[in-house]
């Protein structure tokens, strides 16, 4: 069984999403964003690599680095680079590399199958690594990057996905490096109980990429767990970002 639940995503304005749109926290060095995210106030990298903002002599896990993350990503949430939607929604998310693309489902995922074993790793986290994207979620209170997730394919799944494409995207572009990002929201209430219904009969989910990220999201679930006596299950602390796509699309390299 996979719980996989929509929320009400921060994303940026359509028009400004190449702008906010940057690679993955942890594929730059801290002088590589830094020269990406140059005469670029609305790059996401200000916000999950924030110490390009900071003296070049700056501690990358000091506290104010992730503080300086948290204001950044709230100047862009207070100036409208980033809007809120009012509705829970599930999303579909399509890039397109070298000709060859592949379709995930953005939504939110339960720690606690991690914990379970049903959301399954392949590799071993390091420590260091695991608290410095802890204090990360921590001080913004929010999941800044999905982490990337595969299942074994389902035909009617499949065949949801392909309707969903067949509309237009909310997000279309192609980044500096060639590939096309699509993006769709997924908000009628009856599609949502589909998908909700349909990954309860998908055994397992396996990380493709982001061991860290969501190591990080089970312990900030189990922290916040331990601190609320009145805990239910239903908060969003149980919940972390995750896309997730059918293995039969991946390309392993």
């Amino acid at each position: 069984m996979a719980v996989f639940k929509p929320f009400k995503a921060i994303r940026p304005q359509p028009s400004l999403a190449k702008e906010v749109a940057s690679k993955p926290y942890d594929v730059l060095d801290s002088q590589e964003a830094k020269k990406e995210a140059e005469g670029n106030p609305h790059s996401f990298l200000r916000v999950i690599k924030p110490e390009i903002d900071l003296p070049e002599d700056t501690d990358p896990y000091s506290e104010e680095v992730y503080e300086k993350g948290r204001d950044n990503f709230r100047n862009l949430c207070q100036d409208e680079t980033f809007i809120k939607d009012v509705e829970r929604s599930f999303y579909l998310y399509r890039l397109t590399m070298n000709g060859r693309s592949q379709s995930g489902l953005v939504g939110c995922c339960d720690y606690q199958e991690y914990y379970d074993g049903r959301i399954k790793k392949h590799e071993l986290t390091r420590t260091a690594k695991e608290n410095d994207r802890v204090r990360h979620v921590e001080c913004l209170n929010a999941n800044a990057e999905p982490v990337f997730f595969s299942y074994r394919g389902v035909p009617e799944i499949n065949e949801f996905v392909e309707s969903v494409l067949a509309g237009v995207p909310v997000y279309d572009f192609v980044a500096d490096d060639g590939v096309r990002h699509e993006l769709w929201t997924i908000s009628d209430p009856v599609q949502i109980t589909f998908l909700e219904n349909a990954f309860l009969d998908v055994p397992d989910l396996y990380v493709a990429d982001g061991h860290h990220r969501t190591a990080a999201a089970a312990r900030v679930g189990q922290n916040r767990k331990s601190l609320n006596p009145s805990h239910d299950g239903n908060e969003e602390y149980n919940f972390f970002m995750a896309v997730l796509f059918p293995d039969d699309q991946l390309e392993i390299f």
